[in-house]
């Protein structure tokens, strides 16, 4: 038994749309995204033989109906892949996909893995976060929890109240900055590798989605300041500073330096280390602060050896409370170059693998960039780090380095 380095080989995903009867996947299976999303990222990368995937780890947050039954599984043999190829199904709410290709990657590590798929879907339209839960009253009557901890968006308040500075002027402007930096970036046709037409079916008839369906380019902090608070009265958090409601699906492909080496693959990244943590889920918005930590230490690195960010945008306050930890400027290039999910969409288990795509991609331009993180906050407390290696790294310093 052999350990092995691991490497971000390809991944795909869905445009990302609206959730709800209003949304472009309303009449779309939530299998069927994920398994879009898997088949377009086998069929480009062919010199992988289908009888080579090891396993397939695909999350979901609210594991029922189309989006139930062991997704791994069930997407595997429906994207075409062979009965001997395994699967299975993964929960960890937002970090769904991240975890998926954490434990597939840890795999790999081990030396029990040479290709994995790591991936997730989320049909938040069909499928409501927490639709149908039960949660344990002993929660609330024991307090171990507070009994608005479940609604991420009086947690995303929270962080308003305890950080005075984390004002709603500064949130505002970061939502703004994300919705033009990703109609830049589509200007500029940044997503194209990444994205996977869809078919679209409609009482409208048969359509085509090509595009992430909540974008705001006109965004203006006049439009954003008298936006409702739907949290609290007179609170901070808005739609507008805030991630929507969304349908989506991603896929990855991880894979082992061996397989690298004998089916000739291109590695696009190499994953450093990991980390997850835990805090009070009524903050639940701090939690990549110590999963971060927790993933440099790992590492031996600072956090000034990271030279770029993919940060979820669940909130804009709970990024700008991650940026004031480490002291990094809430515009500072290095984070979230082509936006993020607050005009993207977060379909929470999907977008874990979201970002690595951005990253990859992010590295291929920035050479001078030797390290990258992707992190995200977590319902019910936790937080979510992956710190990744860029294979394109010409030796030189990056912008951050040093400060």
């Amino acid at each position: 038994m052999t350990g092995s380095e691991v490497y971000y080989i390809d991944g795909a995903r869905t445009p990302f749309g609206r959730a709800g009867e209003k949304g472009m996947y309303w009449q779309t299976r939530a299998d069927d995204l994920v398994v879009k999303a898997m088949r377009a990222l086998i069929e480009r990368n062919p010199e992988i033989p289908t009888d080579r995937y090891d396993d397939v780890a695909i999350a979901a947050t609210t594991q029922q109906g189309d989006q139930g039954l062991t997704l791994g599984r069930t997407s595997a043999l429906l994207a075409g892949l062979p009965n001997s190829v395994p699967g299975l199904a993964i929960d960890r709410m937002c970090a769904g996909a991240m975890t998926a290709a954490s434990l597939m990657g840890g795999a790999i590590g081990f030396g029990q893995y040479d290709v994995a798929i790591a991936g997730g879907v989320e049909h938040m339209g069909r499928h409501p976060m927490g639709l149908d839960a039960d949660p344990n009253p002993r929660f609330v009557s024991e307090g171990i929890v507070e009994a608005d901890a479940l609604n991420m968006g009086k947690t995303a308040e929270r962080l308003h109240d305890r950080f005075p500075e984390l004002t709603k002027e500064r949130a505002d402007h970061f939502a703004m900055r994300s919705q033009q930096k990703v109609a830049a970036a589509y200007g500029a046709r940044k997503f194209e590798r990444d994205l996977v037409p869809v078919a679209l079916e409609s009482t409208n008839g048969w359509g085509l989605a090509t595009r992430d369906e909540h974008l705001r380019p006109d965004t203006t902090m006049e439009g954003l300041r008298d936006l409702k608070t739907p949290f609290r009265p007179h609170g901070k958090v808005t739609a507008g500073n805030a991630s929507p409601l969304t349908d989506g699906a991603t896929a990855s492909i991880l894979a082992s330096k061996q397989a690298v080496k004998k089916l000739g693959l291109k590695p696009r990244m190499r994953l450093v280390s990991f980390g997850f943590a835990g805090v009070q889920p009524e903050v639940m918005g701090l939690g990549p602060i110590p999963s971060t930590e927790r993933a440099l230490e790992r590492a031996g690195l600072k956090i000034d050896d990271i030279g770029l960010f993919e940060l979820n945008e669940a909130f804009a306050v709970q990024v700008l409370s991650f940026l004031d930890h480490f002291g990094i400027a809430d515009d500072d290039p290095s984070v979230n170059p082509y936006g993020g999910a607050i005009a993207m969409g977060h379909p929470l288990a999907a977008s874990g693998v979201r970002l690595m795509m951005q990253l990859a991609n992010q590295f291929e331009e920035h050479p001078e960039v030797r390290y990258g993180v992707t992190a995200m906050c977590v319902g019910l407390g936790q937080g979510g780090t992956m710190i990744w290696e860029n294979p394109n790294w010409n030796r030189k310093k990056h912008a951050r380095a040093g400060k």
